[in-house]
């Protein structure tokens, strides 16, 4: 599966849209980047049913801005729009491909609950 370039015109639509979005924040002159570019596409075509999509900060730096990206390449996964990893730094297939399945496997109505429950407690 190929990525989907994210912009700012289309970022919410893509999250919104998609139970499982993983985010890769990047720059064309970024050296770890390009070398991260082929593990990310070898994982994405394990995962049909992620959205595999990429935010060039160069070109969205609003969108850069809005996830407090300050180090790249910058890995996020949303699950049913809730942050569920974000990280700076690429990662290994094996671990990028772990973090996936764990993912997927986790009871999203308890991530809600817990996320209620330290709202109501902050």
């Amino acid at each position: 599966m190929s990525t989907v370039d994210l912009t700012q015109a289309n970022f919410e639509d893509v999250i919104l849209k998609n139970a499982v979005v993983l985010v890769d924040f990047w720059a064309p002159w970024c050296g770890p980047c390009r070398a991260f570019a082929p593990v990310y596409e070898s994982v994405s075509a394990l995962h049909a049913d992620v959205v595999f999509a990429k935010v060039n900060t160069e070109d969205q730096p609003e969108l850069a801005a809005t996830f407090q990206i300050r180090s790249i390449p910058t890995l996020m996964l949303f699950r049913e729009q809730i942050i569920l990893f974000s990280q700076p730094g690429s990662l290994p297939g094996p671990a990028l491909e772990e973090i996936l399945v764990k993912a997927k496997a986790l009871d999203m109505d308890m991530v809600r609950k817990e996320i209620a429950e330290q709202s109501s407690t902050a």
